[in-house]
């Protein structure tokens, strides 16, 4: 049976694919980016979580796993993510500063208007 996580990580990513292919505005392509992004998050922080056996695993704390018959969570794909999250908030805020610079300098944010001026 496919968990509720994996299914709300597969919509989120759809729904932002499907904005990027749609809008046209710059802050609403950046916010498909962002909405891609948090999608692929989930998904792999998704993946990390193993359940074996109907048990709840426990977070990667190693003090004491001598003694706890649970399994654990691994902490490869929390280290990722939380570096994945650092790099996706840098390009946002990259892609933002280079929205409000065109915007300053061509009055639009329309994709097409911006296309037109080129050359």
């Amino acid at each position: 049976m496919i968990q509720f996580q994996f299914i709300t990580a597969f919509l989120l990513i759809v729904l932002g694919i499907y904005a990027f292919l749609a809008k046209r505005n710059l802050i609403k392509l950046i916010l498909a980016l962002d909405i891609i992004d948090s999608g692929i998050h989930l998904l792999l922080i998704s993946l990390g979580y193993r359940i074996e056996l109907n048990e709840i695993p426990t977070a990667p704390i190693y003090t004491g796993y001598e003694t706890l018959k649970s399994p654990m969570v691994g902490p490869l794909p929390q280290a990722l993510v939380l570096t994945s999250i650092v790099i996706g908030v840098c390009v946002l805020s990259l892609a933002v500063a280079l929205t409000i610079n065109a915007y300053r300098h061509y009055g639009t944010l329309d994709v097409r208007a911006l296309r037109r001026l080129r050359g």
